[in-house]
């Protein structure tokens, strides 16, 4: 792997950790178009760690009080929010435990990737059109538990974790912003959980050039996806990621059958 293609890896992690076009997909795509040898589980675990480190940063001020009333205060409001995100992390877990073998082999099929885009790319744009006017803010248990099962279907390449919560999430009433918000605030534990478990078997030997600027590429990437995507949405829909994984979804689809 050169420095060059682990840079595009880490923008496409950055990019597709929290648009809602899946990351997972493209870290997979890459290397397919550009008859690459699969990077690793362990380098894709790496990216993660690095949106992982740009989400808690950027949302640093909301899991400083989540913690802080979690642990002194959890029947206030933040209290139980931050008790809220640790269950509805459950079923994304069970779904990487259970099916992380077909992760790494059947899931990662081209077909079933454009698939995956197509299908649940119309699905956030029928939740888009319905939730257009939601104004909800507040989570509820229900709530949360729904989207945290929704999340585990991101097992699936091409899914994409941030789109299938945000598509919850508007289906289950709240406004975009808000699903946005808890969307990122969900990806915190599921990232981390990922990266921990993968990083056990990593060894110093591991550690090369391009690894680190993928790393470096995927974090500085990650900061800036988020900071727009928060933005954008308050006055936009998801039409542009909607169009965006069906063109994908077809080229796939077409490169498949004419390579």
């Amino acid at each position: 792997m050169t420095i060059l293609d682990a840079v595009l890896l880490g923008l496409l992690q950055a990019l597709g950790e929290f648009l809602p076009i899946s990351s997972s997909a493209h870290l997979v795509l890459l290397p397919y178009f550009r008859g690459m040898e699969y990077q690793g589980l362990a380098f894709d675990v790496l990216l993660h760690a690095a949106t992982l480190l740009a989400v808690i940063l950027y949302f640093a001020k909301d899991w400083f009080y989540l913690l802080k009333d979690g642990l002194t205060h959890p029947t206030s409001a933040q209290g139980r929010m931050l008790w809220y995100l640790a269950a509805a992390t459950v079923p994304a877990g069970l779904a990487g435990l259970l099916l992380n073998d077909w992760a790494e082999s059947t899931f990662r099929n081209p077909l079933m990737i454009a698939g995956c885009l197509m299908v649940f790319a119309a699905l956030l744009w029928w939740a888009d059109r319905k939730g257009a006017k939601n104004e909800t803010q507040e989570i509820t248990f229900k709530t949360i538990m729904l989207i945290g099962c929704a999340q585990a279907l991101a097992i699936m390449p091409g899914v994409s974790r941030s789109g299938i919560t945000i598509t919850a999430a508007l289906l289950l009433g709240l406004s975009r912003p808000a699903g946005a918000r808890i969307s990122f605030l969900l990806s915190t534990p599921v990232i981390a959980g990922a990266a921990l478990l993968e990083m056990g078997q990593l060894s110093a030997a591991d550690i090369h050039a391009p690894l680190v600027w993928g790393f470096v590429s995927a974090f500085a990437g990650a900061l800036a996806v988020i900071g727009w995507l928060m933005k954008y949405i308050k006055t936009h829909s998801f039409d542009i990621f909607v169009y965006y994984r069906w063109l994908l979804g077809a080229a796939i689809i077409v490169f498949y059958f004419c390579k």
